[in-house]
């Protein structure tokens, strides 16, 4: 097995090495490095990534951050996936359960001071549930947001110290939509209902973008808060 500092060499490298490849190539690249000690994480907004990664590696480890907040559209998309993907879903939970952090923390923590609820709910979660693996693969694309542009398809996570995968960053919206209409690839129902990107429910959380407004103009909205923390 190669050291840490092996992998951080590993990720620079691809990261040039792998920039203008296909997302299905990148997923490739990374089954074959790290095996079993690579998965996917998935929001279950929808199931690109996974079903991606599940073409070149079949049995991928496709990891979960349960909150305890998504909506109930969320959950089931999660329930379907892993019910007719060829993946291994596995859901991640936060230390306490909600009712134990309004005890510690008040109720709607969400609310007033949503940077802590996304540091117990989905961060430390993450950073724990990563623990047995030294490479890990996200949905993030340059065109979601401008804190997104500059995306690369293949890094090193310093915060993690592991290799960071983002095989889709150089897709457009269009792309993706192509993808799925070709593949009948799982979608959250709350796509088809307005939404554009899907966190927890909370409506501090959560809301559907109005005209005009980018993709994840309805995360956070009016907080000035952009990213949950894990990609920060």
């Amino acid at each position: 097995m190669t050291s840490t500092v092996d992998h951080e060499a590993i990720a620079t490298a691809a990261g040039r090495d792998l920039e203008e490849a296909s997302a299905q190539d990148v997923l490739r690249w990374a089954a074959e490095t790290f095996g079993k000690r690579f998965c996917v994480t998935s929001s279950m907004e929808d199931a690109v990534v996974a079903h991606l990664a599940s073409s070149v590696f079949p049995g991928v480890d496709v990891v979960f951050l349960d909150t305890g907040y998504h909506f109930a559209e969320t959950i089931g998309t999660r329930d379907a996936v892993a019910a007719v993907m060829p993946v291994n879903v596995i859901t991640l939970t936060p230390l306490q359960t909600v009712a134990e952090q309004d005890a510690q923390y008040g109720p709607h923590l969400h609310d007033r001071d949503p940077d802590l609820c996304c540091s117990l709910r989905k961060v430390e979660p993450l950073n724990r549930g990563l623990g047995g693996y030294d490479a890990w693969a996200t949905g993030l694309r340059r065109d979601e947001s401008p804190t997104r542009a500059n995306t690369p398809v293949v890094s090193w996570d310093p915060k993690r110290r592991k290799v960071k995968i983002a095989p889709i960053a150089r897709w457009t919206q269009e792309d993706v939509d192509a993808y799925v209409a070709a593949n009948g690839v799982l979608l959250n129902p709350l796509l088809w209902e307005g939404y554009t990107s899907v966190g927890c429910s909370p409506l501090s959380c959560t809301r559907k973008p109005v005209e005009g407004e980018e993709a994840r103009a309805g995360r956070w909205a009016g907080s000035g808060k952009t990213e949950c923390g894990i990609h920060l």
